[in-house]
């Protein structure tokens, strides 16, 4: 079954209803899920985590990785993807695959408020038989056909921000402190 992070720095609850959803599945590199946890933190959006994963996801671990902001992500953890199916079956009308097998770009969809962005482990990608369930949401960042891929974290952070940018960036700060009238 499912289980709520053990890191019991646990959850936001600002506007407790997330935008976004990151899903990420058997993630192998905890740096990279420590820059989508990032990523999630900033945006506001909940973060997902299938197992298994190639890393211990620990209060150790969060403090000795200077995840300083870990208190501000909604981290849940699935034993897989049955199970997250069964607790979250919105996520099948709403979700978006990201692969570099995909026909089209991810810049060509709509992306729904509360939809749900999926990415593959690092060396693998996703399961074929989530690719071809569900063929028609799959997405892909363009890029030269000779290299491999983009870095996860870095595709992570593409998606999530068009995603925003097609729904106004809810919630966010759009202007820093240069924002104002300039000072002669």
């Amino acid at each position: 079954m499912t289980r709520q992070d053990k890191c019991s720095l646990q959850k936001v609850t600002k506007g407790s209803e997330k935008l976004l959803h990151v899903v990420l599945v058997e993630p192998e590199i905890p740096q990279n899920t420590g820059n989508i946890a990032r990523t999630c933190a900033v945006t506001g959006s909940s973060l997902h985590l299938i197992r298994p994963l190639g890393f211990e996801l620990s209060e150790k671990w969060v403090r000795r990785a200077g995840l300083d902001y870990w208190d501000r992500v909604s981290v849940t953890e699935y034993d897989d993807l049955e199970s997250f199916f069964a607790l979250h079956p919105e996520a099948l009308e709403r979700l978006w695959l990201a692969t570099t097998k995909a026909p089209r770009s991810y810049a060509e969809v709509h992306y729904e408020r509360d939809c749900w962005l999926f990415f593959g482990k690092e060396t693998a990608g996703l399961p074929s038989t989530l690719l071809e369930r569900f063929r028609e949401r799959c997405v892909r960042i363009p890029m030269l056909s000779d290299v491999r891929c983009l870095n996860l974290s870095n595709s992570v952070a593409v998606l999530v921000y068009e995603a925003l940018r097609q729904n106004g960036f809810p919630g966010l700060t759009g202007v820093g402190a240069m924002g104002g009238n300039p000072t002669p």
